[in-house]
């Protein structure tokens, strides 16, 4: 996961809004962790980890070979405080948050847009 989160900070620090956006960088670092973590303890699988800036939004997608999609749970007490969050985590931080199928695994793909910047996601 550290590999994930120094990876995704590199390419961040490429991007025109990382200096005047801090909470959204450290947003996103916080849900590649989750997302990846989630992806090797659930899918035992390898994690692909894709980064796309549109111009308006940071698209964080990461593909795993496990073909059940996550679904919202309880977190478990007697797990520890750290279990059954992740996805809610994703969910409350980005601005958008989307779970498909795809090549015979599944992709979460969660969606950041720096502060003053456009709503790609909104109708013209």
């Amino acid at each position: 996961m550290r590999a994930a989160r120094q990876w995704t900070a590199e390419h961040l620090a490429t991007l025109p809004w990382n200096d005047s956006a801090p909470d959204t960088v450290y947003s996103v670092l916080v849900c590649v962790s989750e997302l990846v973590t989630n992806a090797h303890r659930h899918a035992l699988a390898t994690a692909h980890l894709v980064l796309t800036w549109d111009g308006s939004c940071l698209h964080v997608s990461v593909a795993d070979t496990d073909p059940k999609l996550p679904s919202p749970r309880t977190p478990d007490a007697d797990a520890g405080v750290t279990s059954g969050r992740g996805l809610g985590i994703v969910d409350a931080l980005a601005d958008s948050l989307d779970v498909h199928a795809c090549h015979g695994g599944k992709a979460i793909t969660a969606c950041f847009r720096p502060p003053d910047g456009p709503d790609p996601h909104e109708k013209d």
